[in-house]
C-alpha cells in the first residue's frame, strides 16, 4: 500500500514505482524471496523482503544495476483489478505468504476487489506483479534518478512477535542533479551524526549493563546539558513562570485516575510494590502539577498559574526505535503547565509562542514551520471535551499564529490528540533538515478528570483551561539536534572550554597561567595545553575538540600583553590585547 508523504504527486508516484522496480530486481536475484510492503516515503522509498540469506552492503550496487536495466527496458506499469478470491489464489500460487495475509485481511474488511500492478516488457510479457493500490508512473523509464542507500531490519507489520524482514531503503528524485545534491546532504548529515560526535567529543556514552536508551553524561556533555537547562530555566522565571518539582514515581492510583494506565500503559515501566501499594515510574509530569494545583482553592485573581519543571520521565521505547539521544527511554522535559481563565487564553498562547521563538533563536535556530493540529469535525467521538472549548482553543491558536506572522502554517484536520488541539514548532537546522521540537498543547482531559476549578468573579466554580508547554521538548533530543546543527562546534557560551591557551615554550607558561586566572575570574573557562608536544600537534588537538578560540602565546605576546587568537569558526587569526579579548568574550558569552 502506498504511504502518503509531503512530496508532489508526480514525485511520489516515481518513488512508489521505484520500490516496485526494486522488488522486481530482488526477485531476479532471489526468486524465492517473499515480498512485504514497499511504499514511497520522504525523499525516497523502501521495500521489505523475507530472503534466503542476510543482505550485505555489497549487494546494493548489484541490485541497483538490475534496477537500471529494468528502467532502460521502459516496461509498462499495467493496472488490473481482480475479485478478492482470485487475487488470493494468484498470491498463494506465487507463494507470497505476506501478500496473502494482507489480502485475507482486506477480505475480512469486506473488500470485494483488489488491484494489482504488472511490469510488462516490450514483448507484452509480464516480468513482475504486485498487489498494490498505486498510483504509478506510466513506464519504468519515468522512474527518475535513484540510489539504494542502506539495509535495515523491520518486523512484519511493525510487530516484534512477527518475523524480522530485511528492509532496503532508496532515495529517488526527478533529476540526477537533485539526487546528487541530496546525496551530498546525506554525507554532510553523516559527518554531523550526534552519536559519532558525542563519542569523539566525549559528551555522552551508553552502556549495555546500564540499559539501552539511558544516556550517561560525561563531564563535557553534562556541562552542556546544565548550561542549556540553566539558560532555559532562568529565562522561564524571568517570563513569569514559577518553579515546581515532582517525584520520579507515583502511586498507581494517580496513573489510574489520570487515565495513563488505560491509554498509556504499554509505554510505562513497572509496577513496583511498596508496602503493598503499587507504584509506577512517571512517564509524564502533568498529573503531579494538577495535584499541586488542587492542593488549595484558587481565585480568578490568581490566574494564570505558570508552573515549570525540568522533570525527568521514563517511557518504554522498542530497542529497534532507539537512536542516540534523539530516541531514548529516560529523558528530561522542560515541562510547564499554564492554568488560566478563558479571557487569558490568547495572551498566554501568544506569550508562549513568543518565548518559544526567543529560546530557539538563542540556540541558533531561525527558520520555523508551524503545524496546527485540530480535531476532525466529522468524527468528534474520538475527542473529549465540550464543543465550545475546542472551538475557542482552535480559534485562539489560529489567531495567534496569524498575528505572529505565521499565516502559512500547516493545518492538520484530525491530527489533534484526543484531549486537545496543539501547535508543533518545527525548526530547520543548518543543513535544512526539519526537526519537531516545541509543543504548545491544550488539555481538556485532566482538568475534567481531576475536577480542577477556580472561583470566578461571580463567586461560582469554573473549570480553567490547561496548556502543556515544552519549548525544548526532550532535553536529550534537543541536544542531539543541537550537536548536529552545530556539527559539534558549539558557540563559546555553550562550550566546556571556550578558550585553549597554547604557550609556545615553557618560558611562556607563567603568562598563560595569568591569562587563565583572569578568564576564570570573569566566569570564562579556559585550559592550558602545556608545551609537552609540538605547537602544531597541540593546535590540532584543540581543533579536534572544536574549541571556539585558541590563544597562542609566545615572546611577542608576553611582552605586549596580547594573544594571537585563532577563531575555530572563521579560521582567521588575529592579535588582541589580552584585556580587550577578555572583554569581548564576556560580552559574547553574556
Amino acid at each position: 500500500m502506498a504511504k502518503k508523504t509531503s512530496a508532489a504527486p508526480e514525485l511520489e508516484k516515481m518513488r512508489h514505482s521505484a520500490s516496485h522496480v526494486l522488488a522486481q530486481a530482488v526477485l531476479e536475484m532471489f526468486p524465492e524471496a517473499k515480498l512485504g510492503v514497499g511504499p514511497a516515503i520522504e525523499n525516497g522509498f523502501y521495500y521489505d523482503f523475507d530472503l534466503p540469506r542476510t543482505l550485505i552492503p555489497e549487494d546494493l550496487p548489484l541490485l541497483e544495476k538490475k534496477m537500471q536495466h529494468i528502467v532502460k527496458q521502459n516496461m509498462v506499469f499495467k493496472l488490473s483489478e481482480l475479485p478478492v478470491d482470485d487475487a488470493i489464489k494468484i498470491l498463494k500460487d506465487a507463494n507470497q505468504k505476506y501478500k496473502v495475509e494482507m489480502a485475507l485481511d482486506l477480505k475480512k474488511e469486506g473488500i470485494e476487489k483488489i488491484t494489482f500492478y504488472e511490469n510488462i516488457d516490450q514483448n507484452g510479457k509480464r516480468k513482475f506483479i504486485d498487489m498494490c493500490e498505486g498510483p504509478h508512473v506510466e513506464k519504468t523509464g519515468k522512474v527518475g534518478a535513484f540510489k539504494l542507500t542502506h539495509i535495515a531490519g523491520a518486523y512484519w507489520r511493525g510487530d516484534e512477535k512477527n518475523p524480522m524482514l530485511q528492509r532496503i531503503y532508496g532515495v529517488c528524485f526527478e533529476t540526477k542533479q537533485e539526487l546528487d545534491d541530496y546525496l551530498k546532504k546525506l554525507e554532510e548529515a553523516k559527518r554531523r551524526d550526534h552519536r559519532k560526535l558525542g563519542q569523539e567529543l566525549e559528551l555522552f556514552t551508553f552502556d549495555d549493563e546500564v540499559g539501552a536508551g539511558l544516556p550517561l553524561w560525561l563531564p563535557r556533555g553534562a556541562y552542556l546539558r546544565n548550561r542549556i537547562m540553566e539558560f532555559a530555566f532562568n529565562t522561564y522565571l524571568k517570563n513569569g513562570y514559577d518553579p515546581v518539582v515532582s517525584p520520579h514515581i507515583g502511586n498507581a492510583k494517580l496513573w489510574g485516575h489520570s487515565g495513563h494506565l488505560d491509554f498509556y500503559k504499554e509505554s510505562m515501566y513497572g509496577p513496583m510494590m511498596i508496602e503493598e501499594e503499587e507504584y509506577r515510574i512517571k512517564p509524564m509530569n502533568c498529573p503531579f502539577h494538577v495535584k499541586m494545583y488542587k492542593s488549595k482553592m484558587h481565585s480568578y485573581r490568581e490566574l494564570p498559574c505558570r508552573w515549570t519543571e525540568m522533570g525527568t520521565v521514563y517511557r518504554y521505547e522498542r530497542s529497534g526505535t532507539l537512536h542516540g539521544l534523539t530516541r531514548v527511554r529516560g529523558f528530561t522535559q522542560d515541562d510547564a503547565h499554564i492554568i488560566c481563565r478563558p479571557d487569558q487564553l490568547k495572551q498566554e498562547i501568544a506569550k508562549a509562542l513568543e518565548l518559544t521563538l526567543f529560546i530557539l533563536n538563542k540556540f541558533g535556530f531561525n527558520e520555523f514551520e508551524m503545524n496546527v493540529s485540530v480535531r476532525d469535525p466529522e468524527n468528534k467521538s474520538k475527542f473529549i471535551g465540550e464543543d465550545d472549548r475546542w472551538e475557542t482553543a482552535e480559534q485562539v491558536l489560529k489567531e495567534v499564529l496569524n498575528e505572529s506572522g505565521f499565516k502559512d502554517y500547516v493545518y492538520d484536520i484530525g491530527g489533534a490528540v484526543f484531549y486537545g488541539p496543539k501547535i508543533d514548532v518545527k525548526v530547520s537546522d543548518s543543513i535544512g533538515r526539519k526537526w519537531q521540537l516545541s509543543t504548545i498543547q491544550f488539555d481538556f482531559n485532566l482538568p475534567t478528570k481531576f475536577g480542577m476549578t477556580y472561583i470566578g468573579e461571580d463567586g461560582k466554580e469554573h473549570t480553567p483551561f490547561m496548556i502543556h508547554r515544552a519549548l525544548l521538548g526532550s532535553l536529550e533530543r534537543f541536544i542531539g539536534v543541537l550537536i548536529e546543527h552545530y556539527a559539534g562546534a558549539f558557540p563559546a557560551w555553550l562550550s566546556y572550554y571556550p578558550v585553549a591557551l597554547l604557550p609556545v615554550a615553557a618560558a611562556h607558561e607563567k603568562y598563560a597561567e595569568k591569562v587563565k586566572e583572569d578568564l576564570w575570574k570573569q566566569g570564562i573557562r579556559a585550559e592550558i595545553y602545556a608545551p609537552t608536544d609540538t605547537l602544531g600537534k597541540r593546535i590540532r588537538e584543540a581543533e579536534l575538540k572544536k574549541t571556539p578560540y585558541m590563544a597562542v602565546i609566545g615572546d611577542k605576546e608576553v611582552e605586549s600583553k596580547s594573544l594571537a587568537i585563532r577563531n575555530y569558526s572563521t579560521k582567521k587569526q588575529e592579535t588582541f590585547k589580552t584585556a580587550e579579548f577578555i572583554k569581548s568574550l564576556v560580552k559574547e558569552i553574556g
